[in-house]
């Protein structure tokens, strides 16, 4: 089995930034995909952005694009979104997903969730 979890989240300020960690653990072979998702209270759960599991294509959601940036980190089963120019409307629990479907933006074709992390903006 696979196992995700995120840190990273917090109070910011609006224009301000904060990087999300999520990190893997098990059977991490079997999974193509790492995405992120973001739910508001009282509004569906959001795409953000993912990465292929190798780090070689990223995605995402046009509300984030030019702002955030995922990565890979060097312990190949770390992965990252760096936040920059975060706005009040970014406020959300985020939550890292593992998957064996590449290049997904669906929530169904993640088959592993973490917990989630809180981000909240201020204006």
């Amino acid at each position: 089995q696979v196992q995700v979890v995120e840190s990273g989240g917090g109070l910011v300020q609006t224009g301000g930034s904060l990087r999300l960690s999520c990190e893997a653990s098990g059977r991490t072979f079997d999974m193509s995909n790492l995405g992120w998702f973001r739910q508001a209270p009282g509004k569906e759960r959001e795409f953000v952005a993912a990465i292929t599991w190798s780090g070689d294509s990223t995605y995402y959601s046009d509300s984030v694009k030019g702002r955030f940036t995922i990565s890979r980190g060097n312990a190949k089963n770390t992965f990252y979104l760096q936040m920059t120019s975060l706005k009040p409307d970014d406020t959300a629990n985020y939550y890292c997903a593992a998957g064996r479907v590449l290049g997904t933006r669906e929530a169904l074709n993640y088959d592993v969730w973490g917990q989630g992390t809180q981000v909240t903006v201020s204006s």
